[in-house]
C-alpha cells in the first residue's frame, strides 16, 4: 500500500508584520489571520485526501513566540489529525528554534518533534507495506553555519527514507545562510525524499532516485513573497517512485500588476483601463483574497498628472477592488514617462530636468542631504525593520540613488502639473 503525506515548511504562524502594519493595519490584520486560516486549510487537506502524515520542516512560528492562543490553536489543529490517526513529524528550524511553545507544549503522542540530535523514527505499517523511516535534526540555536547532513543515520536498508531538515541549501536571495549544503550532497546520502525548510520560494528537483522538495512558504507575508502558495502532497507508490503534487493553500494572495498607460487618451481612459485590469486578476485569482502592488507604466502626457494624483489614482484602485470584493491596494507606484521630444526647444522643465541628472544628483553635498535625512529615519524604527533602508552599504546606495530619481520625476511632474493648468 502506498505511503503518502503532506510536506510544508515556513508557516511562521502568527507572524507579527510589523512592516505590513506601518502601511496599513487592517492589511496587517488580514495577513496575520491568513497564516492560520492557510494552516487550517493544510490540515483540511490532511484530512481529506487521508494521508498517512504531515511534515512540518521548520519555521512553524516565528521567533520566541510564546502567546498561548497560538499554543492551544496549534494543539486543536493536531488533535484533528490525531483523531483522524494521522501522525505528524516536525523540526525546528532558525526562526522557532528557541520557541517555548514548541519546547513546553504537550502534544497528542501521534505528533513527533524532532531534537537537536539527529534521530530516525521508523513507521510501523501492515505487512506487505512498503518500509517507511524518517530522518530529523531540529536547530538547537537560531544559527546553524554548518551543514547538518553529517549527523543524520544512514539510511535504513529496504525503507523508503524520508530526510526532514532546515537549510539554505547553497545559499538564496533574501535568506541567510543556514545548515548549508548542495542538492548532489543530499542525492548522495541515499534518501528517497528530502522534505527541506527554509527558503521560501517552492523548488522542486527530482529523479529516479531521490526528490529534493523545498515547498516554500504556504502564505505569503508581503509582496516580496508573492504569487500562488503551495504544500506538497507527496505519494509513495508501492513500487517505490514518488509522486509531488501541489496543493494551494494560501488566502490571501499577494501579486504584482503592472497598469501600461501608454495608449490612454485621458485620465477616464486611465481610470477605466486600470479597473479593468484589476478585474483580469480578479477573474485569474478566484479564490481568497488578492493584495496587488499596482505599478502605473508606459510612455503617456499622462505620467505627470498619475504622478501628482496617485492619491486619487489609489483611491480609484482600492474602490475597484472593494467593488470586486476581493482585492486590496497594498501600494501604488508610478512608472510611467512623458514622450521624448525628438529636437525642438525642451522647455524650462526640461532644461531643470537636464541640470538636476547633470549636476545636483552626482554632487556630494546633495548626497550627504539625502544620506542624512535617511539615517535619521533608520534611527527612528525598531532594530528589526531597519534592513528596509538597505542591509548592506551597497544596498544602501542603491537605494539611495533610486529615491532621488524618483524624488525627482515627482517634483518635476508636480512642477509640469502646475505649469499645465
Amino acid at each position: 500500500m502506498a505511503f503518502r503525506f503532506v510536506h510544508t515548511a515556513d508557516i511562521h504562524l502568527d507572524s507579527p508584520l510589523k512592516s505590513l502594519a506601518l502601511l496599513n493595519g487592517e492589511l496587517a490584520d488580514l495577513i496575520g489571520l491568513a497564516t492560520r486560516q492557510s494552516f487550517i486549510q493544510t490540515i483540511e487537506l490532511c484530512l481529506e485526501e487521508q494521508v498517512d502524515a504531515l511534515i512540518i520542516a521548520g519555521d512553524l512560528y516565528d521567533g520566541e513566540q510564546t502567546s498561548m492562543k497560538t499554543a492551544r490553536f496549534l494543539a486543536e489543529q493536531l488533535g484533528r489529525l490525531h483523531q483522524g490517526g494521522i501522525r505528524t513529524y516536525i523540526i525546528r528550524g532558525n526562526h522557532d528554534a528557541l520557541s517555548k511553545i514548541t519546547a513546553q507544549l504537550v502534544m497528542p503522542d501521534t505528533v513527533k518533534v524532532f531534537g537537536e540530535i539527529a534521530e530516525l523514527v521508523t513507521i510501523e505499517r501492515s505487512a506487505g507495506d512498503i518500509d517507511v523511516a524518517i530522518h530529523g535534526m531540529s536547530f538547537a540555536k537560531p544559527h546553524a553555519p554548518e551543514s547538518l547532513l553529517r549527523h543524520f543515520a544512514a539510511p535504513v536498508p529496504g525503507a523508503v527514507n524520508i530526510g526532514i531538515m532546515h537549510t539554505s541549501l547553497g545559499g538564496s536571495a533574501g535568506h541567510d545562510l543556514y545548515a548549508p549544503c548542495s542538492v548532489a550532497e543530499l542525492r548522495q546520502a541515499g534518501f528517497q525524499y528530502w522534505a527541506l525548510g527554509h527558503i521560501h520560494k517552492r523548488a522542486a528537483l527530482q529523479d529516479q532516485s531521490c526528490a529534493v522538495v523545498m515547498p516554500g512558504i504556504p502564505q505569503g507575508r508581503d509582496i516580496n513573497e508573492d504569487g500562488s502558495k503551495t504544500v506538497s502532497l507527496v505519494t509513495v507508490r508501492d513500487d517505490r517512485s514518488i509522486l509531488v503534487e501541489e496543493r494551494r493553500t494560501a488566502v490571501a494572495q499577494f501579486e504584482r500588476l503592472q497598469i501600461d498607460v501608454s495608449m490612454a487618451a485621458d485620465w477616464d481612459d486611465l481610470v477605466a483601463l486600470s479597473k479593468h485590469q484589476l478585474g483580469e486578476l480578479a477573474s485569474a485569482i478566484p479564490r481568497g483574497q488578492i493584495v496587488a502592488r499596482v505599478e502605473v507604466t508606459g510612455t503617456s502626457e499622462l505620467a505627470w498628472r498619475a504622478r501628482r494624483d496617485i492619491d486619487l489614482l489609489r483611491t480609484e484602485f482600492e474602490t475597484h477592488g472593494s467593488s470586486i470584493g476581493n482585492i486590496w491596494i497594498e501600494k501604488v507606484k508610478v512608472s510611467s514617462s512623458r514622450p521624448r521630444q525628438n529636437g525642438g526647444n525642451p522647455g524650462a522643465l526640461g532644461e531643470l530636468a537636464t541640470i538636476i541628472a547633470r549636476e545636483i544628483h552626482g554632487s556630494i553635498d546633495f548626497n550627504s542631504e539625502v544620506k542624512a535625512i535617511a539615517d535619521e529615519l533608520r534611527g527612528q524604527l525598531p532594530a528589526e525593520l531597519r534592513d528596509i533602508i538597505g542591509k548592506d552599504q551597497a544596498a544602501y546606495d542603491g537605494l539611495m540613488a533610486k529615491f532621488a530619481k524618483e524624488g525627482t520625476a515627482h517634483v518635476l511632474a508636480l512642477l509640469q502639473g502646475a505649469e499645465g493648468e
